[in-house]
């Protein structure tokens, strides 16, 4: 992935400063981690009941990282998904489903053909009942097994966040051909269809 935005930008400006997100009254926050932004934010933004979803990084060690020294493992920070949702419409565990079923969980510290700890799979809960929601997703799924392979996502609680550079907000609205030539020849899809069938 950063060999594809190095060609695509020199925007210079760094990310907005930590955002303490002010979630509006009857809506939530849910932040995942799954690889490559670009492709979380699309899977998310088709779900009913998602209000927003925003790119950025968190769980790292320096503030106002930009792109090129996330991508370079210079920060600690993972690419991550901010994503407003109305619980009226969605449920956090309906969420938590979706995650689980647009990663690889076996992988770690890489998804698809991004390798690197930017590139870990995480989930980032904002309260105590995300976090026993999400760890018990976790353990509903190493009972069934579906896999051989361990899995490694890790919980997390959510720290600071960190707003990606804006070419990155909606890339696969505002690239669409760059983008699906990106996730098609990262081998995204076919992946998730060989750990996860075809209904996935």
């Amino acid at each position: 992935m950063a060999s594809w935005v190095a060609a695509q930008s020199r925007e210079p400006a760094p990310p907005a400063a930590d955002t303490q997100l002010a979630v509006p009254a009857g809506l939530a926050v849910a932040t995942f981690a799954g690889g490559c932004f670009w492709c979380v934010e699309a899977d998310f933004d088709k779900v009913t009941g998602v209000v927003s979803t925003t790119s950025g990084y968190t769980g790292g060690t320096v503030a106002r990282p930009r792109y090129e020294d996330v991508a370079a493992k210079r920060t600690g920070h993972a690419e991550v998904v901010r994503i407003v949702f109305d619980p009226r419409q969605v449920r956090y565990e309906q969420l938590l489903a979706v995650y689980w079923r647009s990663i690889d969980p076996t992988t770690k510290d890489r998804q698809f053909c991004d390798a690197g700890s930017p590139y870990r799979t995480a989930i980032f809960t904002h309260d105590a009942g995300q976090a026993a929601a999400a760890q018990a997703s976790l353990q509903a799924l190493q009972k069934d097994k579906p896999f051989a392979a361990p899995i490694v996502t890790t919980i997390e609680p959510a720290g600071a966040f960190y707003e990606a550079e804006d070419y990155h907000q909606d890339y696969y609205k505002k690239n669409p051909v760059r983008y699906q030539y990106y996730r098609a020849s990262c081998g995204r899809d076919a992946r998730l269809k060989e750990l996860w069938g075809a209904q996935r």
